[in-house]
């Protein structure tokens, strides 16, 4: 039997507890990124009530993501080492304690120490969702899982955006994070409850922690391997339009360049999240199917840079072609989930985390950088306008600024097409001796 024919070939069948523990995870990671996205929606009151401008609010999401990226290798050897259960419960405590205080600031500082804190605990989520899918699935099924994974999370992006708006305009930007502070407690209870880091045969197998050296000597492995340094660029050209548009700056853009209203502007934004949401499992499925990952992973990456290019410079879009563009480059970049199954199959399982994690840096890092610099440009290019005392950037700025996404989506795919190496799902190793599937 030839590789691509085992590829293909069906996947053990599982029960039903590891979807359910799986799932736990999923929505940890689906409220993530209803936290990283939500200040999309509250761009105009959080500058009239810290009195920033395009810059600094950039730097406020952005908070989020230095935690989060920064954290990643680290969540990835711990995840490792004392397993998803009590990383992920951990995380959700975090986030809880980050919303609250988000929600309390009276000062743009706490706000950004809120930010930060919320960032730190949403940066368990997606890594040990992941690591749990290793445990409990077999091999077979993890560029799917990641796919599914990826589209819980764009959920959360979608409920940030239309669903959210419409409740800070009935509560306030302020009581909706108080709310959000008390979801994340309920999950931490949930997790602990239900979660376990491996089947029943577990307790008497149970995976040694890793001596300090052997930790560093996974981190030394993890970098050294040139193949996920590829995968690096590749998933942060990708993701940085879904988090800097969809996660920031997309609503305002729509908004004053466009003239939609915030309602409709954050629906049709929301757009790009649901293309990802389809996207993520659909390319996932696919390249488990054809047991290949770099053709359904560049094409997905050529339609989102043509959809995205045309939503900057097309003049004259009707707000039914905008959706259409929006809902198309989602798709395509939601290709991206297949980059964590390549680094899954590079490494061997007890440095997945790790290598996981690393992708997970470039990913998010993305955000962490294009948020504040697209915001440090607008304020380049502003013209003085003031509306309800909040800074507004006309088209130009808009498409100067938001060009440079596309330019860093083109070298992603650039790298794709040049240097990226096939993997296979046949060739990752199976769930660890914690007794998994």
């Amino acid at each position: 039997m030839t590789a691509g024919a085992a590829g293909r070939g069906p996947a053990p069948a599982v029960g039903l507890f590891p979807w359910l523990v799986w799932s736990l995870g999923a929505i940890f990671f689906c409220y993530g990124f209803f936290q990283r996205v939500a200040p999309s929606v509250m761009v105009d009151q959080l500058m009239r009530d810290f009195q920033v401008g395009g810059a600094l609010l950039g730097g406020l999401s952005a908070f989020y993501f230095y935690a989060y990226a920064s954290l990643q290798i680290p969540v990835g050897l711990l995840m490792d080492r004392y397993g998803p259960r009590r990383m992920l419960g951990l995380g959700a405590l975090l986030c809880a304690g980050g919303s609250l205080a988000f929600g309390l600031a009276e000062q743009v500082e706490w706000a950004y120490a809120g930010r930060l804190l919320i960032g730190a605990g949403a940066g368990f989520g997606f890594v040990g969702t992941l690591k749990l899918a290793t445990l409990w699935f077999p091999p077979q099924r993890f560029a799917q899982l990641a796919g599914m994974t990826m589209m819980l999370g764009m959920v959360g992006g979608i409920l940030g955006q239309a669903p959210l708006a419409a409740v800070v305009e009935g509560f306030g930007w302020r009581g909706t994070m108080l709310w959000a502070a008390l979801v994340g407690t309920l999950l931490a209870l949930g997790i602990w409850l239900i979660v376990r880091d491996g089947a029943a045969g577990a307790a008497r197998h149970p995976e040694k922690p890793r001596a300090a050296g052997s930790l560093r000597g996974g981190i030394l492995r993890v970098l050294r391997t040139p193949q996920l340094w590829v995968l690096v660029l590749v998933a942060a050209s990708m993701s940085a339009p879904m988090l800097t548009i969809g996660g920031l700056w997309g609503v305002p853009w729509l908004m004053h360049v466009h003239g939609l209203g915030r309602p409709e502007a954050a629906a049709t934004v929301s757009l790009l999240l649901i293309g990802w949401a389809v996207g993520s499992p659909v390319a996932g499925g696919l390249s488990d199917r054809l047991g290949r990952r770099r053709l359904p992973l560049t094409l997905g990456a050529l339609l989102g840079l043509s959809c995205l290019t045309a939503l900057l410079y097309l003049p004259g879009l009707s707000v039914a072609a905008l959706s259409v563009l929006f809902f198309a480059s989602g798709l395509g970049m939601g290709s991206m989930a297949i980059c964590y199954a390549m680094a899954r199959e590079t490494l061997s399982a007890g440095d997945s985390g790790t290598g996981i994690g690393l992708v997970n840096t470039a990913t998010v890092g993305s955000g962490a950088l294009f948020q504040p610099l697209v915001g440090w440009l607008l304020d380049l290019g502003w013209d003085g306008s003031l509306e309800a005392g909040a800074r507004v950037y006309d088209g130009a700025a808009y498409g100067w600024a938001l060009g440079t996404l596309a330019a860093f989506l083109a070298l992603g795919l650039l790298g794709a097409l040049l240097w990226l190496r096939e993997t296979r799902p046949e060739t990752a190793s199976g769930p660890d001796e914690r007794g998994a599937p």
